[in-house]
C-alpha cells in the first residue's frame, strides 16, 4: 500500500517537544514503544540512542510510512495489540476537544480527536499503560493545557501513578504543551 500523506500527522510544535523531552529521558538499554506514532518522527529519534523500539498505529498510512522508517509497526489501536512491557512509552496523545459534529471522519482524525473533553484517548490510554510499563519503567505523554492538565495528573493519581511535568513551551495563541513524565507510584500496591 502507498500511504496518502494527507493522512498523516506530521511533526509540529508537539512533535518536537516530545523529541525534546524523550531524548533527555530515553536510555541506550530501554525497551521504548511509541504508542500512535503518525509520522514516525518521535520513534526515529530515539532509534539514535537505542534500537530497542516499536511503536503502534491505528491508521493503516501511517503505519507503512513509519515502517518504511525500519520501525517496527504494530497496527492497532493504543496498546490493544502490545503484550509486552516497556522501559519507556511515548505518546503524543490526540488532545483537542472535539464535539461530535465537527468530526471529520478520516484517519487524520485519530491523530487530533480528544472527544469532547480532549482527554478521552488519555483517559483510555493511563490504565492500559501501566500494564505494559516495567516496575521502573515510564511514559511521556504529551498534553495540552486546554486539555487540562490539573486533570490529567488527578487521572494519574487515581490510577496509583505519579506525574510531574518535565518540559513545556508556551504557544502564540497562550495554549501550553506539555510533557508528563508519569510514573507507578511504588508506594501503593496495585
Amino acid at each position: 500500500m502507498r500511504p496518502d500523506t494527507s493522512q498523516i500527522y506530521f511533526p509540529a510544535e508537539d512533535t518536537h517537544l516530545l523529541i525534546r523531552a524523550t531524548l533527555a529521558e530515553v536510555k541506550e538499554f530501554d525497551r521504548v514503544l511509541e504508542v500512535g506514532s503518525g509520522s514516525g518522527a518521535v520513534v526515529e529519534a530515539v532509534m539514535a540512542v537505542t534500537l530497542r523500539t516499536a511503536a503502534t498505529e491505528i491508521n493503516p498510512h501511517a503505519a507503512t510510512y513509519t515502517a518504511a522508517k525500519g520501525v517496527s509497526v504494530i497496527r492497532g489501536n493504543l496498546l490493544d495489540p502490545i503484550c509486552s512491557e516497556f522501559d519507556l512509552i511515548l505518546f503524543n496523545a490526540p488532545y483537542l476537544p472535539t464535539r461530535p459534529e465537527e468530526r471529520i471522519d478520516d484517519w487524520l482524525e485519530f491523530a487530533l480527536d480528544g472527544g469532547e473533553t480532549g482527554r478521552e484517548v488519555i483517559e483510555r490510554f493511563l490504565p492500559a499503560a501501566i500494564d505494559h510499563l516495567a516496575t521502573f519503567g515510564r511514559i511521556l505523554l504529551l498534553a495540552s493545557s486546554i486539555t487540562g492538565i490539573s486533570e490529567i495528573l488527578a487521572l494519574c493519581k487515581k490510577y496509583q501513578m505519579i506525574g510531574i511535568i518535565v518540559d513545556s513551551v508556551r504557544m502564540k495563541d497562550g495554549e501550553t504543551l506539555c510533557v508528563l513524565r508519569i510514573s507507578r507510584d511504588l508506594c501503593h500496591e496495585r
